[in-house]
């Protein structure tokens, strides 16, 4: 999703510089459309960048590093490069442990990005290892900006905070789902509700960012006395929605299965 937008995006990274391999040739066809080098050897995507993306299922990791030994081009050297991992779980040690028979030297980022950078309006975090230098930072910094806003963040808390903005949007889409049909009970066109349900998100989470104030303090900013928002969140209140517990667990949830992830 990262690479369609710096695709997209021709000021942060020309399209012809960056390439793409995967197992099935024929599901890489939209990449070269765009314009990106296309192979079905992750040991020319080594041998041709200085900074790989990994984006394999984490369990599916060794099988990557393998591949790309086995078709690494005749008489390539062994190089450094910067790995950026979106592998949930995954933990930076793990991470070297699996590329040190490939690149002994090698640094590593893990990222967790979401959906929405593919529209350049998502949120990552990152948390690079002790070897990435300031200047490697500022590269994939500068590659996050086109698709959203990004975060550094240590790692004890990558698995903790991965969770909300990987598995929010999921969260967030069953809101706007709940909120269109809503209004199409009382005769609004399906289009036009989800228009006004998914602007109605995105206008408040600007107001919480550009604001500062607490969402609580917003929500009581909207509620006048004895008006329909009020009588709207009491309804809420009544239904369930205000048990924090219902989203804490999604969460949790989310996060348990991070971790379990990473142990396989």
């Amino acid at each position: 999703m990262k690479t369609i937008l710096l695709i997209k995006n021709k000021d942060t990274h020309p399209a012809s510089k960056i390439w793409v391999s995967g197992p099935h040739l024929p599901k890489l066809k939209h990449w070269e459309e765009m314009g990106a080098n296309i192979t079905t050897k992750n040991g020319e995507v080594f041998y041709k960048c200085d900074i790989i993306f990994l984006g394999v299922k984490p369990g599916l990791l060794n099988d990557a590093i393998n591949d790309c030994l086995n078709t690494l081009p005749p008489n390539a050297s062994s190089k450094n490069v910067l790995f950026i991992s979106m592998l949930a779980g995954v933990s930076i040690d793990q991470l070297h442990k699996a590329i040190n028979v490939l690149s002994k030297d090698s640094s590593v980022v893990r990222i967790m990005p979401n959906t929405p950078m593919s529209v350049g309006a998502g949120v990552c975090l990152y948390t690079p290892d002790s070897s990435v230098t300031r200047e490697q930072c500022e590269i994939l910094e500068k590659l996050l900006s086109s698709c959203g806003i990004y975060e550094e963040v240590s790692e004890s808390l990558m698995d903790a905070a991965g969770p909300l903005p990987g598995c929010g949007p999921a969260f967030m889409y069953i809101v706007i789902e709940a909120l269109a049909d809503g209004v199409v009970k009382q005769g609004v066109p399906r289009a036009m509700a989800l228009r006004l349900a998914a602007q109605v998100l995105i206008g408040s989470g600007e107001m919480v960012l550009q604001t500062n104030k607490h969402p609580g303090l917003l929500k009581d900013e909207v509620c006048s006395p004895g008006g329909s928002t009020i009588y709207g969140v009491t309804a809420l209140e009544n239904g369930g929605l205000r048990n924090r517990a219902t989203l804490i667990n999604a969460i949790e949830a989310a996060v348990l299965k991070c971790k379990e992830l990473g142990k396989k």
